[in-house]
């Protein structure tokens, strides 16, 4: 039986405080130093979780502080406080949202748009408070206008795509298969749609990675050497 994809994820309780800590931090903002984030972007099936792991790793011993991952999980956990639905959180974006369009939408029940637009406000706070890796969520083009975020893309063929889930969920090839086109298919246009733009543009990205060609620790590596170069404010990072 193939694995849930939440399988893949530590439990929501142990990644909250890493929440806690930036809503201490927006709190304050006279007495806080400006932070990086980092969005990851990347075409369904390629290892963004894994990535956004070795990045908080390397960030974390490199700045001396901790830094957060936000993935759709997290996102959807905070943006639970607004009252959105879980089921509509967790199936943002799939085919039901053509319900919306038709009107078969129970009275006082949130829309796709309506959901996508509230985690979209959790997610700009998530990056301007800094010392955050973003994962997914169209994070690339809802926070290009930040000064302290940088964003990078993995792209990677069909075929390791497919191999990457059938390793990483017990899936057999003709259901990875399905799964990564249709994963492919409703993401592109939804974000697309709501975003008026697509994802997969490499203009939208200071650097783009082939994840087929590239392990995803030697990909943290070349993030966190640009990221350190570029970063303004001397002495956050470790010489």
């Amino acid at each position: 039986m193939a694995k849930p994809i939440a399988s893949l994820l530590p439990s929501i309780e142990s990644r909250l405080s890493g929440w806690e800590t930036i809503q201490t931090r927006l709190a304050t903002p006279s007495v806080q130093r400006v932070r990086p984030a980092i969005t990851v972007s990347r075409t369904f099936g390629c290892e963004g979780y894994p990535l956004a792991l070795a990045l908080q790793a390397r960030l974390s011993e490199q700045t001396g502080e901790a830094w957060t991952v936000f993935d759709k999980a997290l996102i959807e956990h905070v943006a639970q406080a607004e009252g959105l639905p879980v089921g509509l959180l967790r199936n943002l974006g799939d085919e039901s949202q053509k319900l919306d369009a038709l009107g078969f939408l129970p009275p006082g029940r949130s829309t796709h748009d309506d959901a996508f637009l509230r985690l979209a406000r959790h997610l700009v706070q998530i990056a301007q408070a800094g010392n955050a890796i973003v994962v997914g969520r169209g994070g690339g083009i809802l926070c290009r206008s930040l000064a302290n975020t940088y964003h990078f893309r993995l792209d990677a063929p069909e075929d390791f795509r497919v191999a990457s889930v059938m390793r990483r969920l017990d899936m057999g090839r003709e259901e990875a298969l399905v799964y990564v086109r249709e994963g492919s298919r409703l993401r592109e246009a939804f974000l697309s749609e709501r975003l008026g733009a697509s994802m997969s543009d490499p203009l939208h990205y200071h650097g783009v990675f082939n994840n087929a060609l590239q392990p995803v620790e030697v990909i943290a590596e070349a993030i966190v050497a640009y990221v350190k170069s570029a970063w303004p404010e001397p002495g956050l990072f470790r010489a």
